[in-house]
């Protein structure tokens, strides 16, 4: 089993910049790829960026150039850089990570944003 933990949320305005971690334990050498995902209300859980074991990325069309994600694999820590930040990132953010070959997946419990002036 893995257990991720995220931090780093808060209320920001409009412009600003929030940084989340994502810590993993637990049996993290199954650790494959790594990715946060952001649901708003009333809407579906998305993909925000994603990052494989490798440091190969991905980036939702919505936050390319503004996020950058990241992984220290010495520290077990997943990061979301976040700059330019805007009303409609307001969401909750959640640390996914997936096994090597695929066959599970674990969740955060997530952590809150608001972009609001």
């Amino acid at each position: 089993q893995v257990q991720l933990v995220e931090s780093g949320g808060g209320l920001v305005q409009p412009g600003g910049s929030l940084r989340l971690s994502c810590a993993a334990s637990g049996s993290i050498f199954n650790i494959g790829a790594m990715g946060w995902y952001r649901q708003a209300p009333g809407k579906q859980r998305e993909l925000v960026a994603e990052i494989s074991s490798g440091g190969m990325t991905n980036y939702a069309d919505s936050v390319k150039g503004r996020f950058t994600i990241s992984r220290d694999n010495a520290k077990n820590t997943l990061y979301l850089r976040m700059n330019s930040l805007k009303p409609e990132d307001t969401a909750v953010y959640y640390c996914h990570a997936e096994r090597w070959d695929s066959i599970a997946v674990w969740w955060g419990q997530g952590t809150q944003v608001t972009v609001s002036s």
